[in-house]
């Protein structure tokens, strides 16, 4: 079970709302991978509209609704959205993200760590995005962040996580839960981050752009079940040369010789 600011969640998958061809589609997806936490781009949303066309498809009863502050140039428009957004849907719960440049979309260390104070400081529920970075992930916790979310890649690109080392640190030092974000192209690598010992994943592009989001989706769930299980169950020690899975010593061979003699 995994647990943020006090709220318990059984998935570890978080999943967002962006790239699908359809508010269906999209509905199906979050439905098959059963995700309990679902990211959606303030900017994407009417929240004092109730016939907003993405928050009619989803179901607020069964999943946790976690804006976020994409677009959001400096702390300043971070802050702003966030406050807009509590006061709309009543929320204290925020994604947040600080990223000035549109060609990188990486996020800002300086305004995300300043953004993440202030807002903590208003009792939001903040869960930064950030590089894998794992003295700015300890200098967010001591702020008030409720999880840290370091990317394993760019966003949208879907290679995997690259950054291996670094969310390492971070899951090793964190005192809060870490949740892997950006990336993330497959299961597989899903499954990795969780191996990893990460609380939890966030995935979007790979299960939108997919040839069957649906199907897609329930990939991903098994991947961050079977990673966990993995992670809990303790991986074996790696090694740099060959090992025999079998016993050296009393082979078939040896026992043979020794009848002879």
């Amino acid at each position: 079970m995994l647990t943020i600011a006090e709220t318990k969640f059984s998935s570890r998958l978080f999943v967002g709302t962006g790239k699908f061809s359809s508010a269906t589609v999209m509905e199906q997806a979050i439905k098959a991978s059963e995700a309990q936490m679902v990211t959606v781009a303030l900017r994407r949303v009417d929240l004092e509209n109730p016939d907003d066309d993405i928050m009619t498809h989803l179901d607020r009863e069964r999943v946790h609704f976690l804006p976020n502050t994409s677009g959001a140039r400096n702390a300043e428009e971070a802050v702003r959205l966030a406050r807009l957004s509590r006061a709309a849907s009543g929320t204290r719960w925020l994604k947040l993200e600080v990223t000035p440049d549109p060609r990188t979309l990486l996020p800002d260390p300086v305004d995300t760590l300043k953004a993440t104070e202030l807002l903590a400081k208003e009792d939001f529920i903040v869960l930064p995005y950030i590089n894998a970075d794992p003295i700015l992930a300890l200098r967010l916790q001591d702020v008030g962040a409720a999880a840290v979310m370091p990317l394993g890649a760019p966003i949208g690109t879907n290679l995997g996580i690259q950054t291996a080392l670094q969310v390492a640190i971070i899951i090793e030092q964190a005192r809060v839960p870490v949740v892997v974000d950006a990336g993330i192209g497959a299961p597989s690598h899903a499954a990795r981050a969780m191996e990893m010992g990460a609380d939890a994943v966030l995935v979007n592009t790979a299960i939108a752009v997919a040839g069957d989001p649906v199907r897609m989706a329930t990939a991903f769930k098994q991947a961050v079940l079977a990673g966990r299980l993995a992670f809990e169950a303790g991986l074996g020690a790696s090694s740099t040369s060959a090992r025999a899975s079998s016993p050296q010593r009393g082979m078939v061979g040896e026992s043979l010789h020794f009848i002879e003699e």
